[in-house]
């Protein structure tokens, strides 16, 4: 399963190619938010060649291609009178050349992302349907992005609600369970300088806090890989350019993780 964190997704790109190269194919794949685009991708086309097309989407991303610059600039942008400081249709283009299949009933890995309802607030999972509309909402950043609209309702980020999506492919059966994060696995609340700071800083808290009670419950008989990404954080939330970084710093997890120095399981013991 693979987390949302912005443009530290870059990481999970590494992640999978040192997996692949390893032999270890996912039989199912969850994402959320940047995780669900990396998802989709994957699931599209798990070959080394389509690694090597998602490496390259993320190592030559410009932030102009996912976010088009708009006629108010700095932070008034974030004070307009509008649902979204961006539109996605940067993000769009991105996805459709980028996907090798159109729909997600035909990923060659079925797929499954979690975006959040402005009906009711709740997880909404989807599994079929257009894929670039489905990878849309989940990514659909709040304030950043548009909320899209799946048969009629509302989506956005799957981040907010399940944010690293373990009880659900625990429902569904799996014993083995790899968990590719953008970031630290432990989460250490920031106190903010301004108001906003405080907002965002409640938010990740939130997030992460669902993600620890989760892992708190996978049961002692499935075997947890969890990676996590580089502890860095871009203060420009639109920066691609440490993508090379976090691509290798991905690879170099997975292999610490696998080779034993860093295996860990929920209970903080090694996996055999």
């Amino acid at each position: 399963m693979l987390a949302g964190g912005g443009t530290r997704g870059a990481v999970q790109v590494g992640m999978l190619a040192e997996l692949a190269e390893r032999g270890i194919r996912a039989d199912r794949v969850y994402g959320a938010s940047v995780g669900a685009v990396n998802a989709a991708a994957y699931s599209a086309d798990p070959s080394a060649e389509g690694l090597k097309r998602l490496e390259d989407v993320w190592v030559n991303l410009r932030p102009e291609d996912v976010f088009p610059k708009a006629r108010v600039h700095g932070p008034w942008m974030f004070f307009q009178q509008r649902d979204s400081v961006y539109s996605n249709s940067g993000l769009r283009r991105v996805l459709e050349s980028g996907f090798a299949v159109e729909r997600m009933e035909d990923t060659v890995i079925p797929l499954e992302v979690v975006a959040t309802s402005l009906e009711d607030g709740g997880e909404r999972w989807l599994s079929s349907g257009p894929l670039v509309e489905a990878v849309l909402a989940s990514a659909a950043i709040p304030g950043i992005f548009p909320p899209v609209s799946v048969d009629g309702e509302l989506l956005i980020d799957g981040g907010v609600v399940d944010n690293v999506p373990i009880s659900r492919a625990l429902a569904a059966g799996a014993t083995r369970l790899y968990v590719l994060l953008c970031g630290p696995e432990r989460h250490t609340p920031q106190i903010g300088k301004r108001p906003i700071e405080a907002v965002v800083s409640a938010l990740f808290t939130s997030v992460h806090s669902r993600f620890a009670r989760e892992i708190g419950q996978v049961p002692a008989d499935v075997e947890l890989f969890v990676f996590h990404g580089t502890g860095r954080v871009v203060e420009d939330f639109r920066d691609f350019g440490p993508s090379p970084m976090m691509i290798e710093a991905g690879r170099l997890e997975v292999q610490s993780v696998l080779d034993g120095k860093g295996h860990r399981s929920q209970h903080g013991g090694e996996v055999r």
